[in-house]
């Protein structure tokens, strides 16, 4: 059970690193330059401008939370996780903020959708085969 939801949360994470960096060029256009390392932390942690991105991060804390936790992962828990990453794949149905960024970012951005295809691959390969 751990090797699908590592899988994921890998996948997770380099869709959220090409989101982030995605994001990085369209606020550096619109906006200005970002100084330094630090500053671009800054505004990744707590500027309205990737906020949109927090549920993304919150997905793999939890998933990281799990692979990490002492007790043993339930086929329930992994389940739930999963399930919770299957918003990704549909974007423009969640609508909101986070829908519209995200099919932005899948339209401009050819990484992304490599990340994203990824994600969708580890979730289609999640289910058991009966």
């Amino acid at each position: 059970m751990r090797q699908p939801l590592q899988e994921l949360r890998d996948a997770l994470l380099e869709l959220h690193k090409a989101l982030i960096d995605s994001e990085r060029v369209v606020y550096e256009t619109k906006v200005g330059p970002i100084k330094s390392p630090h500053h671009f932390f800054q505004l990744v942690s707590s500027d309205p401008w990737f906020a949109w991105l927090r549920p993304v991060s919150q997905l793999i804390v939890a998933m990281d939370e799990a692979l990490d936790a002492d007790e043993p992962l339930t086929s329930d828990s992994v389940d739930m996780l999963m399930n919770e990453s299957v918003f990704l794949l549909l974007p423009a149905e969640r609508g909101g903020e986070f829908g519209e960024r995200y099919m932005a970012a899948l339209q401009r951005d050819p990484h992304v959708v490599l990340a994203h295809a990824k994600v969708a691959k580890r979730i289609g390969s999640s289910k058991p085969h009966i």
